[in-house]
């Protein structure tokens, strides 16, 4: 156990250190052209009014670090998880690099600071604050090279203004001494920004691994719930394909006759039968559309005739509903589209059955399509009791039903419309309706579909209407 222990230990520290590194790295990479240009403006101040060859010789040594420094953030980003030597050699040669550069800009400024009669004593003390202000909000990742930095340049305050105090004015001249107290609190002022976002920085690391333990306690959790789906939609299948099995056989009277009350009871044991299989085929197909795992083979489908064969596959069903599909304004053309005919049936199927389960007896079921510029439309429309505005989501959701004391007497698992989303989706296509309360629904799919001949196509009032008035 404690073996253990000191494992997980040591690759948290290992995955902090890591972060930090790369957070350090993204600064550095986000921040390059903005650091460069701070060093060339100082560059090109001071070497303006004082010496031109320190200026230079500082500008160049300042690049040369910000070239260290980005290829040390380059290198970051290619580092394993597990590599901890890669990450000491990164993280020493930041701590390197940061001596240099706080060093170069320390010493520099202490020189313009000490130009004769003190005429660059504000342009140093302006430079160094900035300098330790910008480490303050941007070095924090790493708190070694934020303490270097500071220190450094906190040392470099001291010098200039003690020098400036005790050589340059009589020891008991006002100014030099306000001068004094205000770099004081300069560096106290600095020295509280830096804290308070090493604060922010650390809590939003903790919040980030935080996250990040919900995150795989969430991912575990769908793991099991996946599995426990898969597992028990399985094994319900099999039992549930035999018990079907024999109660088709019995009902349709292969064995003889059976009782009247028999009848009823088979009846009604027959549809539940068939309503609990669709919903374990919806749990499986929802399960693999999850994890990617749903299988798709894509073929020519001339659509007229895909439409005829799921008017013709759905007419027990619509038999069982009291109502008729009908064949309503399917052109006369060939129109082709490359996509899975077995989905695409799943698809039309569950919009004729949706529209069959929710018309009113002896109702009618209307079934078209149309096609122009390369898309094809089929729409399936009920004359029931409509959809309200503004439940789109419902509509498509999860085990979700419109809220509704009318529309909950219509069974259903909430699950065919969000699966048909789902596979139309990956088909390319989409998936809409239209409705309008106590008049009727129209579902409608739109999928690409080939180019037809000219002489076929329709005109773009005639796609505006393809969905007639309800």
């Amino acid at each position: 156990m404690t073996t253990q222990r000191y494992v997980a230990s040591r690759q948290a520290d290992t995955e902090h250190i890591l972060k930090n590194l790369q957070d350090y790295a993204r600064a550095v990479k986000l921040l390059t052209w903005q650091r460069q240009g701070i060093i060339a403006s100082v560059a090109l101040l001071t070497g303006w009014f004082f010496s031109p060859w320190r200026a230079e010789l500082f500008f160049a040594v300042g690049m040369i670090c910000e070239y260290v420094d980005l290829t040390l953030a380059r290198k970051v980003d290619r580092i394993a998880s597990d590599n901890r030597q890669a990450m000491r050699y990164a993280f020493a040669g930041f701590i390197g690099n940061t001596i240099v550069s706080a060093s170069a800009i320390s010493i520099y400024a202490i020189w313009v600071g000490q130009t004769e009669d003190g005429v660059g004593l504000f342009t140093a003390l302006f430079c160094l604050f900035s300098a330790a202000l910008y480490a303050a909000i941007n070095n924090h990742q790493i708190v070694i090279a934020l303490a270097i930095r500071l220190v450094v340049y906190g040392t470099s305050f001291i010098v200039i203004t003690v020098t400036d105090l005790l050589v340059d004015h009589p020891p008991f001249t006002p100014e030099p001494w306000l001068q004094f107290f205000t770099v004081i609190f300069a560096m106290y002022f600095v020295t509280d920004c830096s804290l308070c976002f090493l604060r922010l920085y650390r809590r939003d690391l903790k919040r980030l691994e935080d996250l990040q333990v919900e995150h795989a306690r969430t991912k575990a959790a769908l793991v099991v719930k996946s599995q426990f789906v898969a597992v028990v939609s399985h094994e319900l299948r099999t039992p549930l394909t035999s018990i079907k099995g024999s109660l088709d056989l019995v009902n349709s009277r292969k064995f003889g006759d059976v009782p009247p009350k028999v009848e009823k009871l088979l009846e009604v044991a027959g549809r539940n039968t068939q309503r609990l299989a669709a919903l374990v085929n919806d749990l499986l197909d929802m399960q693999k559309l999850e994890e990617g795992q749903m299988k798709f083979e894509k073929e020519t489908v001339e659509l007229g005739a895909f439409i005829t064969d799921a008017i013709e596959s759905h007419q027990g069903l619509a038999k069982g509903y009291n109502v008729r599909l009908v064949a309503d304004k399917v052109i006369g053309r060939r129109v082709y589209a490359d996509t899975d005919r077995s989905r695409l049936m799943q698809v039309v199927g569950n919009l004729i059955s949706n529209a069959a389960k929710f018309s009113r007896a002896d109702g009618d079921v209307d079934i078209w399509l149309v096609a122009d510029r390369g898309r094809a439309r089929i729409s399936v429309r009920d004359h029931g009791i409509g959809i309200p505005d503004g439940v789109k989501d419902q509509v498509f959701g999860r085990f979700t039903q419109i809220d509704s004391s009318e529309q909950r007497k219509f069974g259903g698992t909430g699950l065919g419309l969000n699966i048909s989303r789902e596979i139309i989706e990956v088909l390319g296509g989409t998936i809409d309706y239209e409705s309008t309360l106590s008049v009727g629904t129209t579902f409608f799919i739109e999928v690409p579909c080939h180019e037809v001949d000219q002489a076929d196509q329709i005109s773009s009032s005639d796609w505006q209407r393809a969905i007639p008035a309800q």
